[in-house]
């Protein structure tokens, strides 16, 4: 038995357990220091695997360079290592290098990190929300509306309109939640559907006259007054206010599902929804619930789009593929708030460098897409990453078993 569990003596009586020692303390810390190993060390050799994987690719696809290969391959080797240092120096110059460059890689990561962070509060309750790009569309159309139609001091707009959007994406994720409690339809199949019923929606709402622009028989909203466009943080610089909401929602997400009764619900249903309905959790409300909290921060992503990028109006498909980019976010972030903060940065970066890399070194943007795929790919399949590089497992590594617990 374990010296840390408590245990019976033998009048009955149950006896604490000893004071945490300098071995309990030991072991406490090895297990925390090894965990976080364990769960850094695979997502960044999955960023570097890509990476290596990357430069290859950007070497096979160096037409000038390749013929050399079979007349001078010191030539050959010299161009290709140039090359491949140009672009991933151009891919960090246009990401971090610069104030500006920090500024795109920001902007960049707004939207994501909202929209990967309601794929994760999903994930995290068991359930599927592929349709964040659907919710974003509905957010980000309510906020429009409340951007043009009203008009007030910035301090009140610029909230009434998220607002507006939290409430547009929850109730449009809870449709698919209301299906999945009451008739079991597979939130996947649902919330497909209600993406594509999102976006025909936007394309004949901004053809009424409650959105078109004056003079425009095109899917052109009006613009969106001053008071709720979403103030820039540093001068001309694109990066706003939006990115603080981003925070707030990963200090919000982090707050709800490992602080609060309802997250512990929300984990409880998706670990075993068996054992969940046993211990008395209403798994249908909850179900419910987190599309309702997945499509609010879905909303509050597709207000990015109108309300802090230029030209501040509603365009059909106006959130792109962003609430497909959230799921491979959650993925890399393996769901954790933090994480996907995290993974937003550096899908956020990418973006940002990859245009600077694809005007310095000619290297097609569409390269960023095959990183972040590899990234996912990697992430994906973790014991591929171990045996590639030749990490322990935690049952492998004996070294760190300082004291077993029940049955070791």
């Amino acid at each position: 038995m374990n010296d840390d569990q408590p245990h019976l003596e033998e009048n009955g009586q149950v006896e604490p357990p000893p004071a945490a020692g300098p071995h309990s303390t030991l072991s406490r810390i090895v297990g925390i220091g090894s965990s976080l190993r364990q769960a850094l060390v695979v997502p960044a050799l999955a960023v570097v695997t890509a990476l290596l994987v990357g430069a290859v690719i950007i070497a096979l696809t160096d037409l000038d360079t390749l013929p050399l290969w079979g007349t001078d391959p010191g030539e050959a080797f010299r161009l290709t290592m140039s090359g491949t240092g140009t672009a991933y120096k151009a891919l960090f110059v246009g990401s971090v290098g610069s104030s500006r460059a920090i500024s795109e890689t920001l902007f960049a990561a707004t939207p994501l990190i909202l929209a990967g962070l309601a794929v994760a509060v999903g994930f995290q309750a068991g359930l599927f929300n592929i349709g964040v790009n659907g919710q974003m569309h509905i957010g980000g159309m309510a906020a429009l509306w409340v951007g043009f139609s009203l008009t007030l001091p910035a301090f009140i707009h610029i909230p009434l309109a998220i607002a507006a959007a939290i409430m547009a994406g929850a109730i449009w994720a809870g449709i698919a939640g209301i299906l999945k409690a009451r008739t079991g339809a597979h939130e996947v199949i649902t919330t497909i559907m209600l993406n594509f019923v999102a976006l025909f929606l936007v394309d004949y709402l901004l053809k009424t006259s409650v959105f078109q622009a004056a003079g425009r028989n095109d899917p052109i909203s009006e613009k969106v007054n001053v008071t709720a466009q979403f103030p820039t943080l540093v001068g001309d610089y694109r990066v706003n206010i939006g990115f603080f909401f981003s925070l707030l929602a990963v200090a919000f997400v982090w707050w709800l599902m490992y602080r609060s009764t309802i997250g512990f619900e929300f984990r409880a249903v998706g670990f075993n929804p068996s054992g969940g309905r046993y211990a008395g959790m209403n798994v249908a409300w909850v179900y419910l619930g987190v599309m309702a909290v997945s499509g609010a921060l879905a909303g509050i992503a597709g207000t990015n789009p109108i309300l802090g990028l230029e030209p501040y109006r509603g365009t059909s498909g106006f959130a792109g593929t962003i609430g497909f980019d959230a799921i491979a976010l959650a993925l890399l972030g393996r769901s954790h708030p933090v994480g996907v903060l995290f993974a937003g940065l550096l899908f956020g970066a990418l973006r940002a460098g990859g245009r600077e890399m694809q005007g310095v070194a000619g290297v097609p943007i569409d390269l960023v897409l095959v990183l972040q795929a590899l990234i996912i790919v990697m992430i994906a399949a973790p014991r591929l990453v171990r045996a590639i590089y030749r990490i322990k497992t935690p049952d492998q590594d004996a070294s760190t078993t300082i004291s077993t617990g029940w049955g070791g």
